[in-house]
């Protein structure tokens, strides 16, 4: 059996499921993304070895690892979506390989902690792009790097610390004048930038079907199949409207809703996250924008803009953040960050003033106060990769990854550098929480002025 880690295994006898996934509708990755048939929900009862909750990139990859590790043994996948539906196929599409300790005022942190999260990325891209090539899984995988644009005076000096900070990593990067951005993504709005090149950029829900599709034949994935409650025990009872499964294993790999199983409750924090996505520009707004025809711009300030010029011609515009413990889509904020959108892109893109937005969706980041995750038990015969802190491609991709391994009884550097964190911390209590985040939110919006 692995070693236990630094937390303390809870006892824990059975819970009720009392929130469940409820994303919006209007995701344009997942309409974009290519059509498949979704897997039929559970129904009846199954006895497995394995059961992994939740189908986004980390419950993939640790579905996909434990079955390469017990090739004996049947895993079941259970989403409460639609594959691609939920948080992992959410995001802006950027698989990063280098440390972004948002916490951070240089975004690396401790060189040495740093070091080892370098390690992470790389893993992480270097499975992404074996599958994506072995499964031909049609994602828009685009190694191209970022840009981290800053056009406030506070952002030019957390430029100035990334630099810095890369430099002690001795990694790669290029500082580009304002004057010269227009040439690189259209824009004349940053007054300078500092561009990465090994960020891989990519389609996030069409990576989450494409790795669902190519699971190995002894994973069973069971789509909109919402857990309603778990008996714990030497065996686990995961019940559902439809039926029940009795499991020797239970790996939970569902970020915030972890909290619903009985778990690291009071540590997880769902934060959302708000994006637009434009129609398709036309070949005469395409040369308007002129620049490069594929790029992504992250903000120098966390609270900032981010963008994305998609492959399909498509400007993705991303701000705007609400804490919402239930974890659940808030079609209020929708509304209210969709006005925010417009407003940040046409201070961007006067070339292109008026191109309309054809869709407006949220996502939920599983963050944690100290912005580190859980990697390991949870309690007998419960384990999790839970907390990626607002990098679910690469960290999700390999922490799902090297749980499987551990499970399976590997140890390497990058397991024990996991097993070693401190952990969440833990909470306040409502309502001293919800006010707290949210105002913390609120004050960071403010204070990024023109980065929003």
């Amino acid at each position: 059996m692995p070693t236990q880690n630094r937390l303390t295994i809870r006892r824990v006898i059975g819970v009720n499921i009392r929130e469940l996934p409820a994303d919006d509708n209007g995701c344009g990755w997942f309409h974009l993304s290519p059509q498949r048939t979704p897997r039929p929900a559970h129904s009846g009862h199954t006895r497995a070895r394995w059961a992994v909750i939740g189908a986004g990139l980390t419950g993939l990859a640790a579905a996909r690892q434990l079955a390469l590790k017990f090739p004996g043994d049947e895993v079941v996948l259970l989403e409460a979506q639609q594959v691609g539906y939920g948080s992992s196929g959410r995001n802006s599409g950027f698989a990063i390989d280098l440390p972004h300790d948002i916490g951070a005022p240089d975004y690396i942190g401790d060189p040495a902690v740093a070091g080892m999260n370098l390690k992470l990325n790389l893993a992480a891209q270097a499975i992404i792009r074996r599958l994506v090539t072995e499964h031909g899984i049609d994602c828009q995988m685009n190694p191209l790097g970022k840009y981290q644009a800053a056009i406030e005076d506070k952002g030019l000096r957390v430029l100035d610390a990334y630099r810095r900070g890369l430099d002690k990593l001795g990694q790669a990067y290029e500082v580009i004048e304002g004057r010269d951005l227009p040439a690189h993504i259209g824009t004349a709005f940053y007054r300078k930038a500092l561009f990465t090149p090994g960020t891989i950029l990519l389609q996030p829900a069409a990576l989450v079907k494409g790795l669902a599709d190519s699971l190995p034949g002894n994973v069973s994935l069971y789509e909109g199949t919402p857990v309603s409650s778990v008996e714990y025990g030497d065996t686990i009872t995961l019940r559902h409207e439809r039926g029940s499964l009795s499991v020797d294993k239970l790996v939970l790999t569902n970020n915030a809703f972890a909290s619903q199983f009985g778990f690291l409750q009071g540590r997880l924090l769902p934060v959302f996250t708000y994006a637009s996505m434009t129609r398709r520009l036309s070949d005469s707004e395409q040369a308007r924008l002129g620049g490069n025809p594929i790029w992504g711009i992250i903000p120098a300030d966390p609270f900032g803009t981010t963008l994305r010029r998609t492959p399909d011609q498509r400007l993705l515009v991303r701000n705007g953040f609400s804490f919402q413990p239930d974890g659940k889509s808030n079609q209020r904020w929708l509304d209210k960050v969709a006005v925010a959108h417009r407003r940040s892109y046409e201070r961007r893109f006067p070339m292109l003033s008026g191109v309309e937005f054809e869709y407006t969706w949220g996502g939920a980041m599983g963050m944690t106060r100290n912005h580190a995750s859980h990697f390991g038990p949870l309690a007998q015969n419960v384990f999790g990769a839970l907390g990626c802190n607002g990098l679910g491609i690469t960290r999700g991709t390999i922490t799902g990854t090297l749980l499987a391994d551990w499970l399976a009884g590997e140890r390497n550097e990058l397991i024990d550098f996991l097993i070693g964190s401190s952990g969440p911390n833990r909470n306040p209590p409502e309502p001293f929480l919800s006010l707290g985040v949210n105002g913390n939110l609120c004050w960071g919006q403010y204070r990024a002025g023109l980065e929003s």
